[in-house]
């Protein structure tokens, strides 16, 4: 079993535009034992995720003019059915452009100026948590529903959800649960092992994709019930 503190070596692929910001961040995460790839712009970025498989992308949303943004690359990656650790890395924290990052479909957010410590600790614990699953095999159910924790597929009556790495893991903890109340923070612990620096906002996005996921697929939205003020559960 890992431990807390344990190191899991990963993939990592930083995008980002500014060579030594780029340089400093690929060097604090190689220096944890990852190995880094950087790419300085978005169609860089698109030519090494079709090339390669990476455990977690940190994705400058403003990228240089003369390609795609961060945002149109999240889009690509997620239109291409891959559901690879997006943190998008932001200057912009309102409301409004929080939604718009996860909308596009990032699992989360880190705003610049970016903490080195705060950066490796959510590389880590994205894959000590990928790692600790990979030990699991159950089918989680519910009426049409099945989530297969170690394959990482959910499937509403044969037909296969699309779902990121948070989206997977919100409606797991949420079936894990029984239909118990979980709250956003609980939700955030499940995800990252740690709510630290991370916004409650993101589980209401996660959980409004995954709602209509579920309803286009032919299950119904209901199963995931709002418990107002307070949180989410499984039911209907």
């Amino acid at each position: 079993m890992l431990t807390d503190d344990a190191r899991v070596a990963g993939r990592v692929l930083v995008v980002e535009d500014d060579a030594d910001l780029s340089d400093v961040m690929a060097g604090a995460l190689a220096s944890d034992g990852h190995h880094v790839a950087v790419a300085l712009d978005g169609a860089t970025a698109l030519e090494r995720l079709a090339a390669q498989r990476y455990d977690l992308v940190l994705l400058d949303l403003s990228l240089g003019p003369g390609g795609p943004d961060g945002v149109e690359v999240c889009r690509r990656l997620r239109a291409g059915g891959d559901d690879t650790h997006v943190v998008a890395v932001t200057a912009r924290e309102g409301e409004a452009d929080v939604v718009l990052v996860l909308e596009a479909g990032a699992d989360d957010y880190v705003t610049k100026p970016v903490g080195i410590a705060e950066l490796r600790s959510r590389v880590r614990a994205v894959l000590r948590r990928g790692a600790r699953r990979a030990g699991e095999d159950p089918v989680l159910r519910h009426r049409a529903l099945e989530v297969h924790s170690a394959a990482r597929r959910a499937v509403v009556d044969g037909v296969e959800l699309s779902l990121t790495y948070s989206e997977f893991e919100v409606l797991r903890s949420l079936l894990v649960s029984g239909g118990r109340l979980m709250t956003r923070q609980a939700l955030l612990d499940a995800i990252f092992g740690g709510h630290d620096f991370r916004d409650p906002r993101a589980i209401d996005v996660h959980v409004h994709h995954l709602r209509d996921k579920i309803a286009t697929a032919g299950g119904d939205a209901g199963w995931i019930v709002t418990v107002r003020g307070a949180g989410y559960r499984i039911g209907g």
